[in-house]
């Protein structure tokens, strides 16, 4: 069984940095597609970061610059490093994976496999 478990998630000031984890187990985790996206109430599902399997990064343009994906295939984790927080950063922050061999990084329909979520607020 295949689990996705995000933290790291909370409060902080416009302009603070947080570091949301997402630990996998149940998959081939070093072969898998890894994603981050995030939802606000009332809004829909958002990309925004994603890490193939070989490293390769994408971002959203609305956080690039300011947020980093980063993987650890020992740890079977995934990262994101957030940075320079603005208010429309707040959202459920949801980790997302795949294995199969490729996958539209920016749709969530392309992932088999979700986290719960972590809760970001960023205040102004």
């Amino acid at each position: 069984q295949v689990q996705l478990v995000e933290s790291g998630g909370g409060l902080v000031q416009a302009g603070g940095s947080l570091r949301l984890s997402c630990a996998a187990s149940g998959l081939s985790f070093s072969s898998s597609h890894m994603g981050w996206f995030r939802q606000a109430p009332g809004k829909e599902r958002e990309f925004v970061a994603a890490i193939s399997a070989s490293g390769d990064t994408q971002y959203a343009d609305s956080v690039k610059g300011r947020f980093t994906i980063s993987r650890d295939n020992t740890k079977n984790t995934m990262y994101l490093q957030m940075n320079s927080l603005k208010p429309e950063d707040t959202a459920v922050y949801l980790c997302a994976g795949d294995d199969a061999q490729w996958i539209n990084f920016y749709s969530y329909r392309a992932y088999d496999y979700w986290g719960q979520g972590t809760q970001v607020t960023v205040s102004s």
